[in-house]
């Protein structure tokens, strides 16, 4: 059986969630900020349309976005987080195979479908059950391989009379959206191999589809012979119904003010270790390594950069907030220098061993703490449930050190007391 492939990916996502419940802002521009309100990191079509660059400083186009009226977000990635999912519930529904790709992306296997039904008219039924039920535009684009679907998505966006969905499946077609496409619009060949690829006469999809195999393999690389024969509808990249695992977990933030005292950074070092070992227990590992680094700002004319880290193995793996936090803080000890003006601070975790796996020996000593797993295990369920949260007292002194998030949106899914009213 041919392969065939969906990419559902949603329009403007971030922008588009905020607009959900404000039916006030349908035309208005938007953009939406990153972590610390430093940067413009998401767009929607009308702020586009003004000319406003993606991760372009706040500081510099204020005057701008005031005088169009463009509003502005911080980052309220709980609610992205909760429409994301509900969107994936619906391809689910739809597809028996689904690879979740990004937030606001992902590849369906298509081979799955009736097929008595049209691919365009399947592709025109996802795009409107997703506004019906979730009310989030998307585009779809439809082909053989995953790098078409790429393209015939990347279609579905800039040509209008395609009405979002784009089906690649027909050579013909294939031929004349490659031709009329850069070569740096195709996935996995970024800016630098564009170049490259320019220099040798490679300036369209269709051009770099038509180049041999081996030469390009010689040339350049063997993930680039790969597109090459994905550009010819020959499909190498499998779905990926589950994602890979991670090898390291990484926690961090950026403080909302420039932090001096100890105590600051010790409760913003202990948020990033119950963070970073939830999401190594939703992994189902334990970690042995942990390490940690703080820095000040390197843009600071006043002062000297400072950065410095610390790492430490632990006797035996452990998923327990506990033991990591006592380590990091430990560690911490070590490396923090007073009157500095700390920017950020965080927690990484590596060297990962499934549950029961290490093999111990009569000189390490084990976590300190009983019924380490059924703790763990019950926080999660509460923190998870929207009912409460439960959180270790080194974070609890102060919130002067979070995120700066002046324009954040309620959470209007997962917040009781956030839930929109009529009234």
């Amino acid at each position: 059986m041919t392969p065939c492939f969906a990419l559902v990916d949603c329009n403007n996502f971030y922008a588009s969630c905020e607009r959900l419940f404000r039916p006030d802002l349908r035309g208005r521009p938007i953009v939406v900020l990153s972590n610390n309100d430093g940067c413009i990191v998401a767009r929607s079509a009308e702020a586009k349309a003004l000319g406003i660059r993606m991760a372009v400083p706040l500081f510099e186009v204020q005057e701008q976005l005031l005088h169009e009226n463009v509003q502005v977000f911080s980052s309220n990635y709980a609610l992205y987080g909760d429409i994301s999912a509900r969107v994936m519930n619906i391809l689910q529904q739809m597809v028996a195979d689904i690879e979740v790709y990004s937030i606001d992306e992902a590849f369906l296997d298509l081979n799955s479908i009736d097929s008595a039904s049209s691919l365009e008219v399947f592709g025109i039924q996802i795009k409107q059950r997703i506004q019906s039920w979730v009310g989030i535009s998307v585009s779809v684009g439809i082909a053989p391989t995953k790098t078409l679907a790429k393209l015939a998505n990347n279609a579905a966006k800039r040509y209008r009379k395609t009405a979002g969905v784009v089906d690649l499946t027909s050579q013909q077609r294939q031929e004349k959206l490659l031709n009329i496409t850069p070569v740096k619009d195709v996935w996995g060949i970024g800016s630098r191999l564009a170049k490259q690829l320019n220099n040798v006469g490679i300036d369209t999809a269709l051009q770099l589809a038509r180049s041999q195999p081996g030469w390009i393999r010689q040339q350049f690389s063997i993930s680039v012979e790969r597109t090459v024969r994905e550009l010819n509808g020959l499909s190498c990249i499998d779905m990926e119904s589950s994602p890979p695992a991670k090898k390291q977990i990484l926690c961090s933030r950026t403080f909302g003010v420039r932090v001096t005292d100890y105590k600051d950074i010790h409760a913003a070092l202990c948020k990033h270790c119950e963070r970073a070992a939830e999401k190594l227990r939703e992994q189902g590992k334990q970690a042995r390594a942990v390490s940690i680094f703080i820095k000040t700002s390197p843009f600071n004319p006043n002062a000297s950069y400072y950065r410095e880290s610390a790492s430490c193995i632990l006797d035996t793996p452990s998923h327990d907030t506990r033991d990591i936090t006592q380590a990091a803080i430990q560690l911490l000890k070590t490396i923090y220098k007073e009157d500095l003006l700390y920017m950020k601070a965080g927690v990484m975790l590596a060297d990962f061993y499934e549950s029961g796996t290490f093999q111990t020996t009569l000189w390490d000593k084990p976590s300190s703490f009983r019924n380490s797993t059924a703790l763990m295990q019950a926080i999660d369920k509460i923190n998870k449930s929207g009912k409460g949260h439960i959180c270790f007292a080194g974070q609890q002194r102060s919130n002067d050190w979070k995120m700066k998030q002046e324009k954040l949106s309620p959470a209007y899914t997962t917040r009781w007391s956030d839930i929109p009213s009529i009234r």
